[in-house]
């Protein structure tokens, strides 16, 4: 299948639930745009707990990016939140073990929850997230040959079934083995995906 590449001039990178900027793949990310893309702009912000309100940063944060040569990546949760920033866009799309439907999935972590990266901080997952969660649900992908999902089939988190049937005629790398985590981005996965977004 043909991969529709751009020449990516503007990258949003949007992290996991109880996630940060911090986590591994987006600095990895960050650091191969800095050392080998300079001039491309890159935005990780810190995603709010509130879906609504993570969703409203975004697109405010991007209204003024070129939809023509900007791109996404999005890990987990941020997968789903970068399938919603697609839908709005039409932008090109990497999706690392997407959530499917974290409306069901975040149910049971309603109440107080910690940062991965920093447990001092916590925040509260309220009930009407879930809504919110329900409210950012895009339905089919309308390019899907924008879209470049990896998939573990040993996420330990989400059911990799799922994340594949999610994205019907997109390119899909479906991992034998792998975590939630893909632990082998950095020398494994990050190169085809900075090419699969052909930074500028």
């Amino acid at each position: 299948m043909r991969t529709v590449s751009i020449p990516a001039t503007h990258l949003l990178y949007l992290h996991g639930f109880r996630s940060s900027p911090q986590s591994m793949k987006a600095r990895l990310v960050a650091e191969r745009v800095a050392q080998r893309h300079p001039s491309v702009q890159w935005w990780c912000p810190q995603l709010p707990p509130s879906p609504r309100e993570a969703m409203d940063m975004v697109m405010r944060g991007i209204a003024n990016w070129p939809r023509s040569t900007m791109a996404v990546i999005g890990s987990s949760l941020g997968g789903f939140y970068a399938t919603y920033v697609a839908g709005m866009t039409c932008c090109p799309a990497v999706l690392l073990n997407p959530a499917v439907d974290p409306a069901r999935d975040l149910a049971r972590h309603i109440g107080d929850q910690t940062a991965w990266h920093d447990p001092q901080q916590r925040f509260y997952f309220r009930p009407e997230f879930i809504q919110e969660l329900r409210t950012l649900e895009v339905g089919p992908v309308t390019r899907p040959e924008r879209v470049f999902a990896i998939v573990a089939k040993g996420d330990e988190v989400l059911d990799w079934r799922e994340m594949s049937a999610r994205y019907p005629g997109s390119r899909i790398r479906l991992l034998d083995g792998g975590d939630h985590a893909l632990s082998d981005f950095e020398t494994t996965h990050l190169d085809d995906v900075m090419a699969f977004l052909d930074p500028a």
